[in-house]
């Protein structure tokens, strides 16, 4: 089994990617989603946690073989960073959203050598402006960022052109396509859905999806 479709398994088992079509999440974007990711569930199971953490060091000692630390998005990719690290003896610190208002306000924490290649830990990926938020610290303040690795990504278009733009390279475990496939092959949603779903990813702001192919 590919490695892809083998985490879409995991994260479905764990009800870590949900889908409800027909009861649409409301994101705090004001964006109605047929699917909700809470990818902090995969910590919880042991098994799904060492394919996961494992995934995520194939990735980047395939894609990003030069590099010297990793450093996790606050606050979902910090656990998952310092696993991954620690699997692969590199060092690893993570970025705050925001400066500490006390003490030596600290954006990023844990040492970060100026020059030094780093790779950044997300959980997942959407329009990519948290990422790339993460992206824009780092290398204000001296790091090579040579990408990002996350569990989980939507290619929204929005989220595929940032990261362009921006001159990211972004690599993960499994993405929407993938996901939504495997549910429907394991009855997780009718087929039906299918062009559904895919319909949201396309245009997440255009809710003609809802109550649509049956």
């Amino acid at each position: 089994m590919e490695l892809a479709e083998r985490i879409a398994e995991d994260l479905l088992k764990i009800q870590a990617v949900f889908f409800r079509p027909e009861e649409p999440f409301l994101w705090a974007s004001g964006i109605k989603s047929p699917v909700y990711c809470d990818n902090r569930l995969t910590l919880s199971f042991p098994d799904v946690r060492a394919d996961v953490e494992e995934g995520l060091k194939t990735l980047i000692e395939t894609n990003f073989p030069d590099a010297e630390a990793l450093m996790g998005t606050s606050t979902a990719g910090i656990a998952h960073a310092a696993i991954t690290a620690h699997l692969m003896d590199l060092p690893m610190g993570y970025v705050r959203s925001g400066a500490k208002d006390h003490g030596r306000k600290n954006q990023i924490e844990g040492k970060l050598e100026k020059g030094q290649k780093v790779v950044v830990v997300e959980d997942l990926i959407s329009t990519g402006g948290s990422v790339l938020e993460v992206v824009d610290v780092l290398r204000e303040n001296g790091a090579e960022v040579l990408g990002v690795v996350s569990i989980f990504t939507y290619r929204m278009k929005k989220g595929v052109e940032r990261l362009q733009k921006a001159q990211v390279k972004a690599r993960c475990l499994t993405d929407f396509d993938t996901v939504t496939r495997v549910a429907a092959e394991k009855g997780y949603i009718r087929s039906g859905d299918v062009e559904r779903l895919l319909a949201f990813r396309d245009n997440p702001a255009d809710e003609s999806w809802i109550g649509g192919i049956q």
